[in-house]
């Protein structure tokens, strides 16, 4: 039992701070990625600020897996399903290995955190 917890408590943490990277990261890159076709500087960054609404959602869906784990991990893994179709990364294997499944199994990993 003891070993039990131990890995929930692994899957657990792991799960919160690998999602809070990956949805740090493509905030980032959504904001910065359209700015420089938008003159750069701040006022590309602002012009620009659209492209990392998604994003923004994502990292309040981290925020109530932060609070809720099941509830967040359930959201979280809806997320990732509807990036294969919204994103279309079942035509690109680089792309659904770096953006959705990353997605579905840190989900997961929060899903069947139950403890």
């Amino acid at each position: 039992m003891q070993n039990f917890l131990w890995l929930t408590k692994i899957l657990r943490y792991t799960a919160r701070t690998s999602l809070v990277i990956v949805s740090i990261f493509w905030f980032v890159f959504a904001l910065l990625s359209g700015a420089e076709r938008y003159g750069g500087g701040l006022r590309g960054l602002v012009r620009s600020s659209p492209n990392a609404l998604p994003w923004l959602l994502l990292l309040g869906v981290v925020y109530i897996t932060f609070r809720w784990e099941l509830m967040g991990g359930l959201l979280i893994t809806i997320l990732g399903f509807l990036t294969t179709t919204y994103f279309n990364t079942l035509e690109s294997l680089p792309l659904f290995l770096t953006l959705s499944l990353p997605l579905m199994v840190m989900g997961g990993c929060l899903g069947t955190v139950i403890i």
